[in-house]
């Protein structure tokens, strides 16, 4: 069986007319993993000793079907790691939310996909476990931090995966790899489980090469959570209804700033070409202006490090994870533990965060970056109120080559430009690909006002039945 040919509903079909089970289904998912991993390094942990549901429910069309989750997801008893080093042999004891709502509806977990370390990176090169490669080309980066998520869908080694968004963490590597990926709005899915980065911005996801794969995983892990008070008590719709709808009379807001001078031309190509059909089928295009976009980057990376040098505290050496062994005292075991189970880039985002937060400097800095968060929150409400959708490209480039950006972290944060927005101002957000550019793909983002991820999906499922992205193969995975 080839997975990149099957869907939710295809496997669903195969597990109804009895060609294949549950267990069989899972076999196939690891061969498949066995073969393509050793040029991806897309998983950290293949769960080989999961627990395949037996007594299927296949009126629910998730029963037996595998996905693969981020490793900063904790799962009971399955090691997580958030690809780092200090806590590469971390065995959780309890499962995330998101997790155990796919175990209810009997989906098999195969196993936990590499990540840039604590989710902090935009290529997968600062994983502890190594880098990710792009199915594409195998010599370029898949995007990240939810790369390994990225890869293992694109490639065909599972059909979803569930990645999380501090920044475009979903949304990046789904346009560099080919796939769509939606960040929900904050509080629609609960984040009890995930380890985290920054606490106001971080959001779980699904990546898939369908859009009604991802549709129907997000109506199942979406809902209130009484153990994350973030969480939305408002009903979760079932997000396929929103699917092959009439897109006319849709308002889609194009902003200035989000195709101006630092998009690549052959994107901004492609991206036009796909409002441009839009228009054509009966949506309605608004040139509209997000003011604040300028300030998005150092908005984004004062408040996100400031709260992962509150969150990364607890690492250090003394509850779980990894301990410095070369210490003579207690101060030692804290400081030598970090510094040697933390990279660079996650050390760069603590001192950081913590200089910003710093006596004397709080107010010029954190303060500063909130109000300015304010601010772009506004943009965003003005625009809503005329337009159902905000559309662009996801990316200001394609992929670029592993190592080509990696020692340059200023170059590296700006790529998260056109996706840092939504995570501020917590409005849910995708990427769906929109066609290719230099060989590689392109994908167009659309963001929706807060909950309003029926019009996302109704926006995504016309491009993708417009384009037929998911029938093209990654040339990187080409025997």
């Amino acid at each position: 069986m080839n997975i990149s040919n099957e869907t939710i509903d295809s496997l669903n079909q195969k597990l109804k007319d009895g060609s294949v089970t549950a267990q069989e289904l899972a076999n196939e998912t690891f061969s498949t993993i066995a073969k393509k991993d050793e040029k991806l390094n897309a998983f950290i942990t293949v769960n080989k000793d999961v627990e395949v549901a037996t007594d299927l429910d296949l009126s629910n069309p998730l029963a037996g079907v595998p996905i693969a989750v981020k490793d900063n997801i904790v799962t009971d008893g399955v090691k997580t790691t958030a690809g780092s080093h200090i806590l590469d042999n971390f065995m959780p004891v309890y499962d995330a939310t998101v997790v155990s709502k796919l175990k209810e509806n009997q989906m098999t977990i195969v196993g936990k996909t590499n990540m840039d370390e604590f989710a902090m990176g935009a290529s997968n090169e600062t994983s502890y476990f190594g880098e990710v490669h792009n199915p594409w080309n195998l010599t370029k980066v898949p995007g990240g931090s939810s790369g390994g998520s990225a890869a293992a869908v694109s490639s065909g080694e599972v059909i979803a995966a569930l990645g999380s968004d501090t920044g475009g963490s979903i949304r990046q590597p789904s346009s560099f790899t080919g796939i769509f990926g939606i960040k929900p709005t904050f509080g629609r899915v609960s984040r009890w489980g995930l380890i985290a980065f920054g606490s106001s911005l971080d959001q779980i996801g699904v990546m898939s090469k369908r859009v009604r794969d991802s549709a129907q995983v997000l109506t199942a892990i979406a809902g209130y959570d009484d153990k994350d008070a973030t969480t939305s008590k408002r009903e979760v719709p079932d997000y396929t209804q929103f699917l092959n709808q009439d897109i006319t009379g849709l308002r889609v807001a194009v902003p200035e700033e989000y195709m101006g001078a630092g998009v690549k031309p052959e994107i901004k190509e492609v991206i036009q070409n796909t409002i441009d059909l839009l228009e054509q089928n009966g949506a309605v295009i608004n040139h509209v202006s997000l003011p604040h976009t300028k300030y998005v980057v150092p908005t984004y990376y004062l408040i996100g490090s400031s709260e992962a040098s509150s969150n990364l505290q607890r690492f250090d050496g003394i509850r779980y994870g990894f301990r410095a062994t070369d210490v003579n005292n207690l101060e030692d075991v804290y400081v030598k533990s970090r510094s040697e189970g933390f990279g660079d880039e996650v050390k760069r985002r603590i001192m950081l965060g913590t200089f910003a937060l710093s006596a004397g400097y709080y107010d010029a800095y954190f303060k500063k970056a909130s109000q300015i968060r304010t601010l772009i929150v506004e943009d965003f409400k003005e625009i809503f109120k005329d337009n159902d959708v905000i559309v662009g490209p996801t990316s200001p480039t394609t992929a670029f080559g592993i190592g080509e950006e990696i020692s340059d972290p200023l170059t590296m944060y700006a790529n998260d430009i056109l996706t840092i927005s939504a995570n501020l101002a917590g409005v849910p957000a995708a990427s769906v690909p929109a066609g290719m550019a230099d060989e590689m793909p392109v994908g167009f983002q659309i963001m929706a006002n807060h909950f309003d991820e029926g019009s996302i999906f109704k926006v995504a499922s016309f491009i993708e039945s417009q384009n037929k992205f998911y029938e093209k193969t990654p040339t990187g995975m080409e025997d």
